[in-house]
């Protein structure tokens, strides 16, 4: 349904409601306004000169709470020469949507006018309700803006995203956070006639804490201003005290089956893999406060051990395992210690991948050419009638030889899939195999 909201703003200020939440009632108005997210609406980027020129396309915003998806939608809104129209997709179904894409298809016929429709929390509509709008905006009839805490590429459907530009909102910094408080004391739609005295330290604490959503920072200050007694001049006091009370750290912003999750996996295995422990711990301890299952987090330092250290230190991969147990073993809290212990260890030790290299390019080899026999010598030749059959015959048995090594070919068609860094202990594996290379070299030119 249309929103008057969403209609340009008349002139002259408008009354303000103070029944409204502070953080509803400091909405940006104007470009000018809006805190943060230069890296998309600084000056000279391509979605605010398609803003100060009415020329929006189709778009997806997408980024956590707070960021100003929806005040950026509002922001559109006072700008366009459109029909503007807004729904909430946990709210609304597919009739509303072709309702608004019929009155916008005869205000197209009728002006050549177009509509702009703003889903909220869009990914929310099943596939088939977004695929109501693919028409409408493949045509022009209809230019979407979507908004929607996750990311679209796993969200919305594929042919949607594709006929829109995505933007990701991020996270404001403590900086933006601060002057939107400070702002917000002073401005006649925010606190200014309750006169309030703020410490720096107070609003540094809550821009620091809200984890970069501008809604909670704005509404903890709300909330710290209106249970502070003024004093005898008639001043609130706003003290660190006072702001720590009003603002709640909460548990650390993570899907278990989201984005979140997989950016912070992927975020634990590359400090890993990239030899940061502190980095390393810190997603750890994210992941163990949101409560991850440790199975998953014991299995991706298992993985790690193997894939990114590999031969440069075997021991890796014991130190993982161990870990892997304990926290079967003992649960949590301890757990986190087993699990601290082989992060650390897989972090510090020196990396080599070869050995997973080694064993997708034999698995290619299989794939793409054509599979070998096993030699004859290496047969099985134990049953009766083997050695009639050549099976196992000419075998060198390697512990018969002084030490512990002959040289002999273990394929029909050598090949080398191996091939070790010299990092770690690699080095020394590197030496021996360059040792037992050169002895089957010298094997091979000897006559039969």
């Amino acid at each position: 349904m249309a929103s008057d909201l969403f209609e340009p703003e008349p002139s002259g200020p408008e009354p303000v409601d103070f029944q409204k939440p502070l953080a509803s009632r400091m909405r940006p108005r104007t470009l000018g306004e809006y805190a943060g997210q230069s890296h998309i609406i600084g000056e000279g980027r391509l979605l605010r000169r398609a803003i100060e020129a009415d020329r929006i396309s189709s778009i997806l915003l997408f980024g956590p709470p707070g960021t100003g998806k929806t005040s950026l939608a509002r922001i559109i809104a006072t700008t366009t020469r459109s029909r503007f129209e807004t729904l909430n997709a946990v709210e609304s179904g597919t009739a509303e949507v072709r309702r608004i894409i019929s009155a916008a298809q005869n205000r197209k016929s009728a002006t050549g006018h177009k509509t702009v429709l703003f889903i909220d929390e869009i990914h929310r509509f099943n596939k088939a309700q977004q695929d109501v709008l693919l028409p409408e905006v493949e045509e022009g009839t209809l230019c979407l803006i979507g908004a929607t805490t996750h990311n679209p590429h796993f969200y919305v459907n594929p042919p949607l995203v594709s006929r829109s530009q995505v933007f990701e909102l991020k996270p404001l910094s403590e900086t933006d956070i601060a002057a939107l408080l400070r702002r917000s004391l002073t401005d006649p739609r925010g606190l200014a006639h309750h006169a309030v005295e703020a410490e720096e330290e107070a609003l540094q604490h809550l821009a620091r804490v809200c984890d970069g959503d501008a809604r909670k920072a704005l509404n903890a200050l709300e909330v710290g201003v209106l249970t502070s007694p003024p004093d005898a001049s008639g001043h609130i006091h706003l003290t660190l005290a006072v702001a720590t009370e009003s603002i709640q750290k909460t548990a650390a912003v993570y899907d278990a089956d989201e984005d979140e999750h997989y950016d912070t996996i992927s975020a634990f295995i590359k400090s890993m893999r990239g030899s940061d422990p502190d980095a390393a711990l810190y997603w750890l301890a994210k992941m163990l406060t949101a409560g991850e299952d440790l199975r998953f987090i014991a299995r991706r330092i298992v993985i790690c051990a193997a894939e990114d250290v590999g031969m440069a230190d075997p021991q890796a991969m014991l130190v993982a395992a161990a870990a892997q147990q304990a926290v079967e073993f003992v649960g949590m809290p301890e757990a986190r210690i087993p699990l601290a212990v082989a992060v650390v260890y897989i972090a510090t030790a020196p990396k080599s991948n070869a050995a997973y290299v080694a064993v997708d390019a034999a698995i290619a080899e299989l794939r793409e050419g054509r599979s070998q026999k096993v030699p004859q010598h290496l047969r099985d030749g134990h049953y009766k009638g083997a050695k009639s059959l050549g099976a196992g015959v000419g075998y060198k048995y390697a512990h018969d030889f002084e030490d512990g090594y002959v040289p002999q070919d273990y394929m029909e068609i050598v090949k080398e899939f191996y091939k070790p860094t010299g990092l770690g202990y690699e080095d020394k594996i590197k030496k021996r195999l360059e040792v037992f290379k050169q002895r089957r070299e010298e094997s091979r030119k000897k006559p039969a």
